[in-house]
């Protein structure tokens, strides 16, 4: 065990073990083995952490610093996390299952991309904006700044550790405020490394991160009186506590939350463009991403055809260790979780939902230890079935028949969620007509995924609420004030005040 390394709390620039002086295992869910041992905070730690935070806020220097200076500064962390690049994506491997080439060809450019973004952003973001005299009632002059929320509480899921922490550390550090970050117990360790990293640039208690469970760590964030702004990203469930207890203090508060992501197949699509596209929508990062796409809705006329297609295609997929460059598809996150997807498969079936693909465990030599599941494809599904109501996050895909658009754009919306949406069709004008009924925050047109560091991301229903990436990201840490000054010197023409000094000369 002494050869295990230990990732501790990081509050006001130092690392430091948890008042508790608790410890938890790190585990490898492609092996089964302990990995790291990561700090255990608790209530004692988020309020040394937010002490920290609130002194670095209170500091001009932080809060006020100019906005060129600002960009230098993230353009500072986006080459850290490049420089520090091979390390990162070792941890993000080995403690959330990230196959090498999504860690390396989509998470580390993406953060170091979505950082420079922000650099740029910062430039010319709207932080003070003048609105023009208005000369009657008489001649005042106003401005509208945006100011920084304050100390943000920051909360991240476990299937894209430093993604997700980039998302949110990102865009708030660009609007001048101070953090306390929660990252999942269970992938703690690239968050809690990045934060080490970026103590080189970042003035101490600007960037603190508590690592801990939900009910020691969470909740006392998320009730904490002297933090300003909760953001999360997690479960629709877990949501809405989070947004109950924010507002007890009346906390800003933006939701990233679950997803069932549909597809609409047209029956004019090109099916091996569908076939691999809506594969990648749902095996992408085995299936454990809210935005996937998780529901394909295909039409009659070429539904029997692309269920044949998607078998196919589905068996090409390599599922393996996520270390090896070769594998497609890496393990579930946890045993539980294995345990949650494998559940699932089991009650579509029983509820009346075909087989066409996978469907079992997967065997995955060296790794007799992880938590694999075979990429699986369910046909005959209907729309009132669990798997095409609740969001799964594994690798199974859910093909539900319809005959008319109308019909196809009524079940698609027919979900409490509404983060993602999509449309497989070679007519790209209707295409744009039917994304305009789509009740979702992203509509993709013959792809999935296509996430920009410069677009809004973000979702409809109970997929949540704000929008994250590029200059969007920055209206949520942001608080706005108007800012008016009078002109007129002579108290006898302050026409607004004779409503109350009628006697004036």
């Amino acid at each position: 065990m002494s050869d295990i390394p230990q990732y501790h709390l990081v509050i006001n620039g130092e690392s430091c073990a948890p008042a508790s002086g608790e410890y938890a295992d790190v585990i490898n869910p492609a092996t089964g083995e302990v990995v790291g041992s990561a700090a255990m905070g608790g209530a004692a730690d988020v309020d040394q952490a937010v002490a920290a935070a609130r002194a670095a806020f209170n500091q001009r220097e932080w809060r006020e610093m100019p906005p060129a200076e600002r960009s230098r500064l993230l353009y500072q962390c986006a080459q850290l996390v490049l420089a520090n690049a091979q390390e990162l994506i070792g941890l993000e491997i080995s403690c959330s299952g990230a196959t090498l080439n999504r860690a390396s060809n989509l998470d580390i450019p993406a953060v170091a991309d979505l950082w420079m973004n922000l650099a740029e952003a910062v430039k010319v973001y709207p932080f003070v904006e003048a609105q023009s005299p208005r000369p009657l009632p008489e001649q005042w002059h106003s401005q509208v700044w945006k100011e920084p929320v304050g100390v943000c509480g920051l909360i991240t899921a476990w299937n894209f550790p430093l993604l997700l922490y980039s998302w949110k550390v990102g865009p708030a550090l660009a609007a001048g405020n101070t953090i306390v970050i929660k990252p999942s117990e269970m992938t703690p360790t690239s968050s809690i490394r990045l934060t080490e990293i970026l103590q080189e640039v970042l003035p101490p208690g600007v960037l603190n991160i508590v690592n801990g469970d939900g009910p020691s760590v969470g909740d006392a964030m998320t009730l904490h009186p002297d933090i300003d702004k909760i953001s999360f990203t997690g479960s629709t469930r877990v949501g809405k506590i989070v947004q109950t207890n924010c507002a007890t203090t009346m906390k800003r508060c933006t939701l990233e939350l679950g997803g069932k992501g549909p597809g609409i197949v047209l029956p004019d699509a090109d099916l091996d463009m569908v076939a691999q596209g809506s594969l990648w929508a749902v095996y992408m990062n085995a299936g454990q991403a809210c935005e996937s796409g998780t529901r394909l809705l295909v039409h009659e006329d070429v539904y029997d055809e692309l269920l044949e297609k998607l078998a196919a295609r589905s068996a090409e997929v390599v599922v393996g260790n996520p270390a090896d460059p070769a594998t497609g598809v890496g393990p579930m996150s946890t045993e539980a979780h294995f345990h949650k997807v494998m559940g699932y498969i089991e009650t579509g079936v029983a509820e009346g939902a075909r087989i066409v693909c996978g469907g079992e465990p997967a065997e995955v030599p060296g790794c007799e230890g992880g938590f694999y599941v075979q990429p699986t494809v369910l046909a005959d599904v209907t729309n009132d079935m669990r798997v095409a109501r609740e969001e799964i996050f594994g690798p199974v895909l859910a093909v539900i028949r319809y005959r008319t658009e109308e019909e196809a754009l009524a079940l698609a919306n027919d979900s409490d969620y509404g983060l993602s949406a999509g449309i497989w069709t070679t007519d790209l004008i209707k295409a744009q007509r039917l994304a305009r009924d789509l009740r979702a925050g992203s509509v993709w047109i013959n792809d999935w995924h296509m996430m920009r560091t410069d677009a809004p991301f973000g979702g409809y229903k109970q997929s949540g609420y704000g929008r994250e990436l590029g200059r969007y990201s920055i209206d949520s840490y942001v608080e706005t004030k108007s800012v008016s000054m009078s002109f007129e010197r002579v108290p006898q023409k302050k026409a607004m005040q004779r409503i109350v000094h009628t006697k004036m000369a």
